[in-house]
């Protein structure tokens, strides 16, 4: 490694870089320097490609690993706060907030990111308007992706029929060798038309060239149906998605680039992925491909499509996702759509016995997570937590650009966010780390080091038909068909007909316990059912925090340990005192509690029952706050023996608190 930080001027800017012989890609042994010098060279070719647009970038902090052992990664679309104040940014409303996005219109701007191990960058097919606001698209892309068993030289196959349809048109494509399996196809468009207009056009040239070629192309997303064809995907074009950008690096095992080529190479035999190193020596070498693209985008005159595809792409009529027929060659008018997607309370789940459960004759194993109502529409997952809080932007490996998706228009999932230990074991104390963040560079940081997974177990709406009412055995077979074809960390779990065999599984496994439900039932959303029914192998009891016990010792000026209660309506205080718990705190939860609880003191206890050894040093909190702990047994007199911390339950309020075991 290089000793110590080093610093480097580029024009006005000083840098500072640092580990520059840390190994980005071991399978080659590419350097970060390597990776920082491809970026200062490509500059002039890859800042007109960016320049107006919010750039996402996509993160491997620990470099890209090896095709056998590859690192994590993630996307960061808020420019970190630790930018510098120089870099443009731009301003894009999300549902969690505004998130500034960087603008890279200078060679610094690479470098720095480049530095902080950014080493894809996306953008989408549009530019800011002087105002800020979003432009329509001025090029048009085709994502020509090859399914199982399909080659490069294949997907080049498609792109010279698509150019040859395009050209018809009057519209010049360029080809771009993705840099990681297939082909990406630009052409220039006159910013006359929307994101959803242009979307519609993509997908009818898709479904026209498909009929010409059924045996080579597929225009359907389902992963199932691509093997031996390639799959056209229109999709990039909407507002809100992003593509690769040309002359970006990818995250790949060799440092392979988003390559714009030239048609002659399509045509050759044996076409590959190129290098970095090649394609910085094509730069020095060659004219620029992609420059007719960049150039149009710039203000250049660009051709709009036309009223229709020609001759070459019978069938000229084709039926749209809503049953209206449109031309193939002009996208049909964006439809107003005032409609939104209804918003879920999670089903839940009584407590039960293995006696009671086993007639029910279908059990999950229980995650020891958090739960969450995915909604998925427009291409991305939006994500909410039991008490309805929006919690998208905490887990950007679920729900950002290049995240696992449906191959379907609109559906609502109920699922559980899981972390694990080092042992693979469901960690709902590691989750500890993720679920309270905000910021947007915790997140980040965060994602590397306590990676989750969502773990789906029911599917509640499917393209804007609500299936609560139907029994969990279909909703269950409609769920795994529409998540067949999806990567981790979306996954969905088996089910066992057996509630024995799966209490028996979770136990060797050292897990939480099962739900066992009955498979007939419907979803009753915010409802409790004995239908379904948990089964915990663990004696955890939710609990209501009322106090705060100082530390002494190493633990002087913070949370010794915090007083307990749960709801009890007979009592004049609506709480009672089950005891106190001070095992099972990390310094950062200690931390954590201590900052959210300080803004609740009160004078005055709200709980009844508290001994006098326990209330005599006591710092009394209002009781808004849940958290859970693990616990030996009860005593004859209702406290908790042994209690151990396990963490905070944002996800419940106070009155859902009841005794759990």
């Amino acid at each position: 490694m290089a000793d110590g930080p080093q610093f480097v001027r580029i024009g006005e800017r000083r840098l500072r870089v640092t580990n520059l012989d840390k190994v980005v890609y071991p399978e080659t042994g590419t350097t970060k320097g390597e990776v920082i010098d491809y970026y200062a060279r490509i500059a002039p070719l890859l800042l007109p490609v960016v320049a107006g647009r919010p750039v996402t970038r996509k993160r491997w902090v620990e470099g890209v690993g090896t095709a056998a052992d590859p690192q994590g990664s993630f996307f960061a679309k808020q420019l970190e706060p630790g930018a510098p104040g120089w870099i443009r940014r731009r301003e894009i409303p999300h549902s969690g907030g505004a998130k500034d996005y960087p603008l890279v219109d200078e060679v610094a701007t690479l470098v720095w990111m480049a530095q902080v191990a950014a080493i894809e960058l996306h953008i989408p097919q549009w530019r800011f308007t002087p105002d800020g606001g979003r432009g329509n698209p001025d090029r048009l892309v085709l994502d020509l992706d090859p399914g199982p068993g399909v080659s490069l030289s294949q997907c080049a196959e498609v792109a010279l029929i698509a150019r040859g349809i395009l050209t018809g048109m009057g519209m010049d494509p360029v080809p771009v060798t993705s840099g990681s399996k297939g082909i990406h196809l630009y052409a220039p468009l006159p910013g006359d038309r929307t994101s959803d207009e242009i979307s519609a056009f993509a997908h009818a040239l898709a479904r026209a060239i498909e009929a010409d070629h059924p045996a080579l192309v597929t225009s359907v997303m389902t992963k199932t149906l691509r093997a031996g064809k390639v799959f056209l995907d229109w999709s990039q074009n909407n507002g809100k998605k992003t593509t690769i950008a040309p002359y970006s690096l990818r995250g790949r095992p060799e440092p392979w680039v988003a390559a714009p080529r030239t048609w002659a190479e399509l045509e050759e035999p044996g076409i590959r992925q190129l290098r970095f190193d090649e394609v910085l020596a094509r730069a020095e070498r060659d004219p620029d491909p992609f420059a007719a693209i960049s150039q149009a985008g710039a203000g250049a005159a660009a051709t709009a499509p036309p009223a229709d595809l020609g001759e070459r792409s019978r069938p000229r009529v084709v039926a749209s996702s809503g049953g209206r027929r449109a031309s193939a060659g002009r996208a049909p008018a964006a439809q107003d759509d005032d409609a939104t997607v209804p918003v879920y309370s999670p089903m839940l789940a009584e407590h039960g016995t293995a006696g009671t459960a086993r007639a029910l004759g279908w059990a999950e194993i229980k995650w020891d997570g958090i739960r969450a109502i995915g909604t998925w529409s427009e291409g991305r997952f939006r994500l909410r937590a039991r008490s309805g809080t929006d919690i998208t932007d905490r887990y950007p490996e679920l729900t950002a650009d290049g995240a696992p998706g449906f191959d379907v228009g609109e559906a609502v999932v109920d699922g559980e966010i899981v972390a694990f230990d080092a042992l693979g074991r469901p960690s709902f104390h590691r989750l500890q780390d993720r679920m309270h963040l905000t910021r947007a560079r915790e997140i980040e940081r965060e994602v590397v080091r306590t990676p989750v997974r969502y773990h789906l177990f029911d599917l509640l709406r499917l393209e804007g038909h609500d299936l609560t009412v139907l029994p969990l055995r279909d909703r269950r077979e409609l769920l795994e068909r529409i998540a067949a074809d999806l990567d981790a960390p979306v996954l969905v779990p088996p089910v066992f007909d057996d509630v024995d065999a799966a209490l028996a599984t979770s136990s060797a496994l050292d897990l939480e316990g099962v739900v066992a439900k009955d498979p007939a039932s419907p979803y009753v959303p915010g409802g409790r059912s004995p239908r379904w029914l948990k089964l915990k192998l663990t004696r955890a009891q939710e609990v209501v925090i009322v106090g705060i016990r100082p530390g002494k010792g190493d633990r002087t000026g913070r949370i010794g340990s915090l007083l307990l209660a749960i709801p009890e309506a007979a009592l004049p205080s609506g709480l009672r005192y089950v005891g106190r718990v001070g095992t099972g705190f990390t310094d950062r939860a200690l931390q954590d509690l201590g900052a959210r609880l300080e803004p609740l003191r009160a004078d005055a206890p709200a709980v009844d029952g508290v001994p006098v050894a326990d209330a005599s040093d006591a710092l009394w909190v209002r009781p808004e706050f849940v958290g859970e702990v693990e616990f030996a047994n009860w005593t004859d007199d209702g406290v908790l023996r042994h209690a151990r911390w396990r963490g905070l339950r944002p996800d419940k309020s106070p009155s859902e608190v009841v005794v759990e075991s």
